[in-house]
């Protein structure tokens, strides 16, 4: 309550409106398994790069984080083509938790082995090296990367004053500390016109650096500071640093200074961890010296090994590889460790930290077999039912027959997962056909396509629709004909037929979860609930602490009620008004004396969801002109 002590005017903000509940999304996908490039948790340097799931919004910036449609041997990559067929279906946000089984180095260390799992280009390639460039990412892909240097003399920044009493001058202007400047004679008492067609001498190279008195001058060998002399000229020097991967992706970095005091050094630029661009393919590492009494490079070394890899001889990496595959362990991870800030969460586990998630899938599960496969698809569901707030699309085994499909089916029972049958085929879009050949297919599990359904299902009409009767879109057909009969013996078990109806196209024709349990028999009821329980859970937090009385009951009653009274209005209850679509109470009936004194609020809610029309029954009949109509 405010004091008031001293006479005057008090003007107050106060509220008068209950506070509103906002949905949250239901259509954010993620996905756990391997890529054939990009980010993935590991110790460098002693510090661990934790950059997490990331999050992509087209198949566009899917490439560039993880790279294409295959792996490093050439095998199809699951998961991005499961991305693919997610955003050509209606997704729109995709968060992936790379997996990859790093090779460890014998020993009680157990570290990571750098050779055996990172492309590198040492510079020189001989002798001790002045500088590394190390692929920021695990795998193969990474011997596909090639850097070259550019750079760029700028005009001369030393300039020649005048002081009053007539004595002469000369200070460093337009740079900053840590930039290179290349020393030169002065032609005829004026600076030569600057080249780039020459590359810098390295004994005229100097780095920038500010003096104790606030001038610039140039670092020397002591650490200390030289300040400029009279007769010469100073270009500034910056590079141009070009990464190529593969013919697709070219990535440039423009304006970049060398010594680390500068924040665009391009080490800076290009670091481990934390660099400017989150999903840049290399980072560049300057190797301490190894011999005694061995003295670091100069800064004009280290520019001549940078500039050695030009446009005309640019550098390769090499080495790297793509580990083991992931077992069914490694795919579900691990939690982060909340005592070794170096143990971060992996696997799918990792993307339990993110809250937006709504929907889950691991399609490398299919490259497993029996019981792993299993064991794998089990933890998926776990995962759902223990974070409650998303809905698990478990793969069937490939080139399952009714009755393996139903065996593996049997062996689930969960309001948390759904399961699809068959799988898809699609034009192999890594392979060329051959003139005269038949054109090359590939078979997909269905995860992909589906949460890209869901996705454009609730976009289009909402959460509580069924994501069934749609379109399946890219791909050529079903690997399995599931006619009427067959899903007459699969619907019941909770299996999702995948159908093709001719003149209507492949379609989902089932919309049920693996759950024995009548009530929850549908996906979308379950993702109702989902949406209902999580939006309420995020948007009532405030309540926490409160005065636990009759005006916090009230206010939170009433900011559930305003919540459904919406949801009902967007058709997602049954009922022709409010009051037979949902009921919400929070006072003396739902909580007793106990509970207020042990700090428990009590709100009772009750919706009505709305069920898929599965089946749809005409009765017809015949009935005479004279005999009244039933």
């Amino acid at each position: 309550m405010p004091e008031y002590l001293t006479p005057g005017v008090y003007v107050e903000e106060t509220s008068f409106r209950s506070r509103s509940i906002e949905g949250v999304p239901t259509s954010t996908f993620g996905m756990a398994g391997r890529t054939e490039y990009g980010p993935v948790p590991y110790l460098a340097n002693g510090r661990i790069l934790t950059p997490g799931p990331s999050l992509v919004t087209s198949f566009t910036e899917y490439e560039r984080a993880y790279g294409g449609l295959t792996l490093g041997d050439g095998s199809p990559c699951y998961l991005a083509l499961a991305a693919r067929a997610f955003f050509a279906n209606g997704g729109r946000r995709l968060y992936v938790s790379r997996v990859f089984s790093f090779v460890k180095t014998a020993g009680p260390a157990d570290t990571i082995d750098g050779p055996a799992n990172f492309a590198s280009l040492a510079v020189p390639a001989t002798g001790t090296p002045v500088l590394r460039w190390w692929a920021r990412w695990p795998g193969q892909a990474g011997a596909r990367i090639g850097v070259s240097v550019a750079f760029r003399r700028s005009k001369n920044v030393l300039i020649a004053a005048t002081a009053a009493d007539g004595t002469g001058t000369v200070r460093l202007t337009g740079v900053q500390p840590g930039a290179a400047v290349e020393l030169a004679d002065l032609v005829g008492g004026k600076p030569p016109a600057p080249s780039d067609r020459t590359k810098p001498n390295a004994a005229d190279v100097r780095i920038v650096a500010r003096a104790a008195d606030g001038s610039l001058g140039y670092r020397n060998a002591q650490g200390g500071v030289d300040a400029p002399a009279a007769g010469k000229a100073a270009f500034h020097l910056t590079l141009a640093v070009t990464v190529r991967s593969g013919a697709d992706r070219l990535d440039v970095y423009n304006e970049l200074e060398l010594d680390d005091a500068h924040p665009r050094s391009v080490a800076r630029v290009l670091a481990a961890k934390d660099p400017a661009d989150e999903f840049s393919l290399v980072w560049l590492d300057y190797p301490a010296p190894t011999a005694p009494g061995a003295q670091p490079p100069t800064p004009g070394e280290t520019l001549t090994a940078l500039l050695a890899l030009d446009a005309a001889h640019p550098g390769f990496l090499t080495g790297g590889g793509d580990g083991q595959d992931p077992t069914s362990v490694e795919l579900l991870g691990e939690r982060a460790d909340p005592d070794d800030h170096n143990r971060p969460a992996t696997g799918l586990a990792a993307l339990g930290e993110i809250d937006d998630i709504a929907v889950v899938a691991m399609p490398d599960t299919v490259n497993l077999t029996g019981q792993d496969q299993t064991e794998a698809a089990s933890g998926l569901i776990d995962h759902c039912e223990q974070l409650r707030y998303r809905m698990a699309i478990v793969d069937p085994p490939k080139d399952s027959s009714i009755s393996e499909v139903r065996r593996f089916r049997s062996q689930f029972d969960s309001t948390y997962g759904a399961l699809y049958y068959p799988w898809l085929r699609i034009t192999d879009p890594t392979r060329r056909p051959d003139p005269g050949a038949p054109t090359p297919t590939l078979d997909l599990p269905p995860s992909g396509f589906v949460a890209g359904i869901y996705a454009r299902s609730d976009n289009d009409r909402g959460v509580f629709k069924a994501p069934a009767n749609e379109v399946v879109y890219g791909m050529s057909e079903f690997v399995t004909n599931v006619t009427y009969d067959r899903q007459a013996v699969l619907n019941p078990e909770g299996i999702n037929a995948l159908r093709f109806f001719e003149g209507r196209s492949n379609r989902v024709w089932g919309a049920r979860t693996m759950s024995s349990d009548p009530e929850w028999k549908y996906v979308n009821v379950r993702r109702l609930f989902i949406y209902l329980e999580h939006s309420i859970d995020k948007s009532t937090q405030w309540a926490v602490f409160e005065p636990n009385n009759e005006r916090l009951w009230a206010s939170v009653r009433q900011s559930v009620e305003d919540f459904l009274l919406v949801t009902w209005k967007s058709g997602a209850l049954m009922g022709g008004k409010p009051e037979e679509a949902f009921f919400v109470r929070c006072d003396r009936t739902t909580m007793t004396q106990n509970d207020i004194d042990n700090g428990r609020m009590i709100c009772l809610i009750g919706v009505a969801p709305t069920y898929p029309a599965e089946f749809v029954i005409f009765r017809i009949g015949q009935f005479t002109a004279d005999a009244p109509a039933v």
